[in-house]
């Protein structure tokens, strides 16, 4: 274990194949219902099948190891108005992102508060929460605000 003020390197300083870096710590999380309430009549649908979402998240610090969340939903049909929809996931990831809400504002906060360019913020994020997030993603969420795309939320959810 380091000491304060010991310095001790980056053991993944030098590794060039992806392979020789640690393997991601999975953590399975699910938002798997049978039944949900329809968005645009308030019908209940059913499930029609599950599918498994592969998000990054912080990484742990102290093993040193990456973190991917296997996040497992429902997609769900509803028969009135023949809808065909996602179960809720807006607490933990974006639609269509790979990265949750915890690294977007991490990497957002290292670029706004603490000043540092894109490509400084993307290593800092790989060296301190072991999560490798390319600098041309992170310049894409500084100028959009931290939000993806302009497109709202059907339900009115910012």
């Amino acid at each position: 274990m380091a000491a304060p003020g010991k310095y001790v390197p980056d053991v993944t300083e030098g590794i060039t194949r992806v392979e020789d870096l640690p393997p991601a710590k999975v953590v399975k999380r699910s938002r798997n219902y049978r039944r949900r309430p329809c968005p645009n009549c308030g019908r209940s649908a059913y499930r029609l099948r599950t599918v498994t979402r592969k998000l990054h998240d912080l990484g742990d610090p102290i093993s040193g190891r990456p973190r991917q969340i296997h996040l497992t939903y429902s997609q769900h049909r509803c028969l009135g108005c023949n809808t065909y929809f996602n179960a809720d996931m807006d607490d933990v990831a974006l639609p269509k992102s790979h990265y949750t809400h915890r690294v977007v504002h991490t990497a957002v906060r290292l670029v706004v508060e603490d000043g540092l360019p894109y490509r400084s913020a993307s290593w800092h994020l790989w060296r301190d929460h072991r999560v490798f997030v390319p600098f041309a993603t992170i310049q894409n969420w500084v100028e959009a605000g931290g939000e993806k795309g302009g497109r709202r939320h059907p339900r009115g959810v910012s």
